[in-house]
């Protein structure tokens, strides 16, 4: 019997629309890394990019469980001695690009340092708003507060 191997021009990508109100940021990174990847097919292939696009709506208003948004600190290098630097998360949330903790929480569950993790990446949309330009795509609606009880925190 052989294996199945998957080729980029029989993979059509879809579009998923997801609102983040509400949503654990774990939860949601985990799955949106997966749908990204495209392990939610079943002609998932390792070194093919198989995954869908993923439009993020109201980014501003994930939930994030614990003290974590006080603790959890991203860290960056300037360049110069003695330039570290970091903000946590409820800093970033409260900040002027408040999507940027999902993003960063997503990026850190896809593979590291590979043209086809960038490529994966470049497929997803994160808004911090209720509205995104990418309607014209007719995206279909992924209830994820809806898939477990534990996605979602009041």
């Amino acid at each position: 019997m052989k294996s199945y191997v998957a080729k980029p021009g029989e993979v059509e990508a879809k579009w998923h629309l997801i609102d983040a109100d509400g949503v654990v940021l774990g939860r949601l990174s985990g799955i949106v890394a997966k749908i990204l990847r495209g392990k939610h097919r079943p002609q998932f292939t390792p070194n093919i990019d198989t995954g869908d696009h993923v439009i993020i709506i109201n980014a501003e208003k994930v939930k994030i469980t614990g003290d974590k948004k006080n603790q959890s600190v991203f860290y960056w290098h300037t360049g110069h001695p003695g330039g570290i630097k970091g903000r946590t998360q409820g800093q970033i949330l409260d900040g002027k690009h408040p999507e940027r903790v999902l993003q960063k929480a997503i990026e850190r569950m896809m593979p590291k340092d590979s043209a086809l993790a960038d490529k994966q990446m470049g497929k997803l949309h994160v808004y911090a708003g209720g509205e995104h330009p990418h309607t014209a795509q007719q995206p279909q609606t992924l209830d994820v507060a809806g898939m477990n009880p534990k996605n979602k925190r009041d």
